[in-house]
Parts: C-alpha cells; structure tokens; sequence
C-alpha cells in the first residue's frame, strides 16, 4: 500500500521542485535557511497533494495510457487518493504560514490553480501548460520570497517557464491517443501532433538561449556555461529532434522522462555557478 501511495505521489517531480526551492534560496543568498527548508516541505507537499488529485480525475484517461498507475490499476481507492490529496494540501498551507504571509499567498494560489488544471484546463489548448509551466518556475520565486531576496530567482523561473512549456505540450504528444479517445482537447489533439512538435522545438530552443544568455548575464562562473554548452544543450537538442510526430506515445513518454531527470544536470550548473563565482 505505502508503495501504491509513493507511487500515486510521484516522488521525482517532488524532488524536483524541493531542490528548485533549496537552490533558489542559495542563489539568492540567504541568512537563515530554515523558511528555504519550510518552503521546500511546502513544494513537496503541493505537489504530492496535486498529483493525487490529478490521478483521480485522469482514471479513465490512464486505463488507456498508463494502466499500471495505482488507480486504474485498482491498488488504491479513488476515495483513497482524494484523502490523500486533500490532507496534503491542507498541510502545505500549515508550513507555507509558517514562513510569512507572501509565501502562503503563493502556497494558496499554487493549490488552487493546480486543481483547476487538473479539473478543467488541463484538456485545453496552451493554457493548461501554461499553468504548469507558471507554477514550476513559481518553485524558484518562493524559494526567494523564503530567502528573502526574489531578485537572483527571477531569471530562473523564466528558464524553467520556457523549458517547461516545451516538456509539457511533449507529453500532449504521448498522450495522444488517450486523449483524442476521451475527447481531452489538448493541443496535440486540436492543432495535431505535427504543430505540437513545432511548438516543443520552438520552447526547448528558446530555453537553451536563456541558459546561456544567463551566464553573460548573471554572475555565475565559467563552470556553468561548460555544463549548459556541453551538457543542456545537446540533452535539449536530443529531445527536441527526436520528439516526432510519427514517434509513439511510449517514445515520446521516454524523451520526457529523459528531459524530467536531464534537469538535474542544469541545477548542478546553476549550484556550482553560483558556488564558485567568488
């Protein structure tokens, strides 16, 4: 049962954005890591609460694309999954209270605009995406607004905007076919695989130009454009052309994944960037 739950949770992109808080609060310098730690437990605890949420309404779509995922597959109760979302929740309000009445306001608005996406604007064209892609990139704002200097996290979030919109309208792609079956109108669906593929190109490459563009930029070390120049750009270059069309939705699902732990290279770029600048 722990497993379906830790599954149902998916624990990767929790960590993700916990480490997006952490690095953000270091890159902007801060005094007291304690708010940086609690508005990572808040991240951690939007997004596994979120998640859950999504899974539920996404049951019949998933017996379709992903039939082994805890609730189509029956291993946890639809009942089950909405107590566990709405527990998470409620906590991440706790601890976002907890650092100071921005954070809550950003905890509050991340919630809500993460359930409508799960309810209503994720079958949409763009504007679901947006919303994630907005929410991600506000990983990277909260950490500073916890550090108490937003300004160094801003370019940030943008980059992770971008990256993200391209990932996201992928996964459009590798959802195809359950999607066009239940009648989701993403963009994949209503402007065509074909279209959605531009678009990814169009996003993934305008996120490789900020990477480095951040460099000239900002006041990071030399170290991170070796590591955007010889590692993002081709991982980005790799997704980006292999992201076809006429690819299947496990393939396409594939690049994804590769892209989701591919982002972890950036965040080491960004670390020893700022790390090794002095």
């Amino acid at each position: 049962m722990f497993k379906d739950y830790y599954r149902l949770s998916r624990p990767v992109n929790a960590l993700a954005g916990c480490i997006a808080v952490i690095l953000s609060g270091y890159v902007a310098g801060t005094q007291s890591w304690l708010p940086v730690i609690m508005a990572a437990v808040t991240v951690l605890l939007i997004t596994v609460s979120t998640n859950a949420w999504n899974d539920y309404l996404d049951i019949e779509i998933d017996r379709i694309n992903k039939p082994d995922r805890p609730l189509p597959s029956g291993r946890i109760s639809p009942q089950g999954a909405l107590i566990f979302s709405a527990a998470g929740s409620i906590i991440s309000l706790v601890a976002a209270a907890s650092i100071n009445q921005s954070a809550f306001i950003i905890a509050l608005g991340s919630n809500i605009l993460l359930y409508l996406y799960s309810w209503k604007l994720k079958c949409t064209v763009l504007l679901g995406n947006i919303a994630v892609a907005a929410i991600i990139g506000l990983c990277f704002i909260f950490g500073g607004v916890a550090a108490g200097n937003v300004g160094p996290t801003q370019p940030l979030a943008v980059i992770v905007f971008f990256a993200m919109m391209g990932r996201e309208i992928l996964k459009t792609m590798a959802d195809y076919k359950g999607d066009l079956k239940l009648g989701c109108r993403t963009i994949a669906v209503v402007w065509g695989k074909k279209t959605a593929r531009v678009f990814v190109i169009t996003f993934l490459a305008i996120s490789a130009v900020l990477m480095i563009a951040a460099y000239f930029i900002g006041q990071y070390s030399p170290v991170y454009l070796y590591i955007i120049v010889f590692g993002m750009c081709p991982l980005l270059a790799y997704v980006a052309i292999n992201a076809k069309s006429t690819a299947t939705g496990e393939a396409l699902e594939q690049k994804s994944t590769i892209m989701k732990y591919g982002f972890f290279v950036w965040f080491l770029a960004v670390a020893l960037g700022t790390g090794l600048s002095g």
